[in-house]
């Protein structure tokens, strides 16, 4: 059995109570093969109950020395941006230097472009202050529209419910689509959406901003083996296509096709580490058509071939292709 995973939650105050339940929540619901995967811990410099952005104090047991015993380090986002205590920039430095997987949520960020850890990196912030922090600190890549984005060791997400699909990320790069999903169902949030690296991720997605078109998704979402059109999905929303493609991209930030394709590789990627079925079985249920199409579009996407992205995530032993349902 693989060892517990641990995730130590670094809090500041004013900390928002949002960003640091949603560490607990998604990881405490993580379970491989009936053990925790992850450990979740909270810290701070001065252990006790610390302020949080809604004026209610929070019991913060530990002090920050637990972060020398993290795998991943996450700092929450707080309603102070300003002067970050000297303690917290030292032990971010050190984690970073003990190539620790860091990550901010929200306003988090500005603790890690302080330490100096986004120096030339990748980075975003809650959209309100991607102005402010790149102003700031310059010498950011800053990515203004994405979700969250994973430069390296170093994962930043935008506000609020981008720290849910920063933290679904996570579970799946340690544990496969099919956990991260599975958590995804079991927390009642949207299925896992990419955010901005380059392995094992995909292309990044700015936030939806509509739920005109949720039920059409929803529909197609159950019909993903099917070869589904624009007339199809126009038809289903009762619009024409050119307003489809429209206002489906205005909620998206994507074409109703390049969104077909990305649920479809997600759906690929589900079926490679739950089920032993053929490759041509998983092409068809996925919508991919064809196990070559299904092969380049996930190399593509993904860097590996199907059969090499099964050896790596899947946690079955032998389970008959004939029994797995599609």
């Amino acid at each position: 059995m693989p060892p517990v995973h641990r995730v130590v939650v670094i809090s500041t105050p004013p900390v928002s109570m949002f960003n640091i339940a949603i560490p607990e929540m998604l990881f405490g619901k993580v379970e491989i093969d009936g053990a925790p995967g992850y450990e979740t811990l909270f810290c701070t410099a001065e252990p006790g109950p610390v302020r949080t952005s809604s004026g209610l104090d929070v019991h913060i047991p530990h002090g920050l020395d637990v972060i020398d015993t993290a795998d991943t380090v996450i700092i929450a986002g707080a309603g102070s941006r300003e002067d970050p205590d000297p303690r917290i920039l030292a032990a971010l430095r050190r984690a970073a230097a003990d190539g620790k997987r860091i990550a901010s949520i929200c306003t988090g960020a500005f603790a890690l472009a302080e330490a100096g850890l986004l120096d030339g990196r990748a980075a975003t912030t809650y959209w309100t202050y991607t102005g402010e922090l790149g102003d700031r600190y310059p010498s950011v890549d800053l990515q203004k529209d994405v979700l969250f984005v994973q430069d390296g060791t170093v994962l930043t997400s935008s506000g609020y419910a981008a720290g849910i699909d920063l933290c679904l990320h996570i579970i799946r790069t340690d544990y496969g689509a099919a956990v991260a999903n599975g958590v995804a169902r079991l927390t009642l949030v949207a299925p896992v959406r990419p955010g901005g690296q380059t392995q094992f991720t995909d292309t990044p997605l700015p936030p939806e901003r509509g739920v005109s078109f949720a039920c059409t998704r929803a529909w197609a979402m159950q019909h993903l083996d099917e070869p589904l059109t624009l007339t199809d999905l126009a038809r289903n929303a009762g619009v024409s296509v050119r307003t489809l493609s429209r206002r489906f991209h205005a909620e998206t930030g994507l074409s109703p096709l390049q969104w077909l394709l990305h649920q479809r590789i997600e759906r690929a990627r589900e079926l490679l580490e739950t089920t032993t079925l053929p490759m041509d079985r998983v092409a068809r249920a996925s919508g991919l058509g064809t196990a070559d199409s299904m092969r380049l579009h996930i190399q593509r996407r993904l860097g590996l071939t199907p059969s090499a992205y099964r050896a790596s995530f899947s946690r079955l032993t032998a389970v008959p292709a004939a029994a797995a349902t599609v």
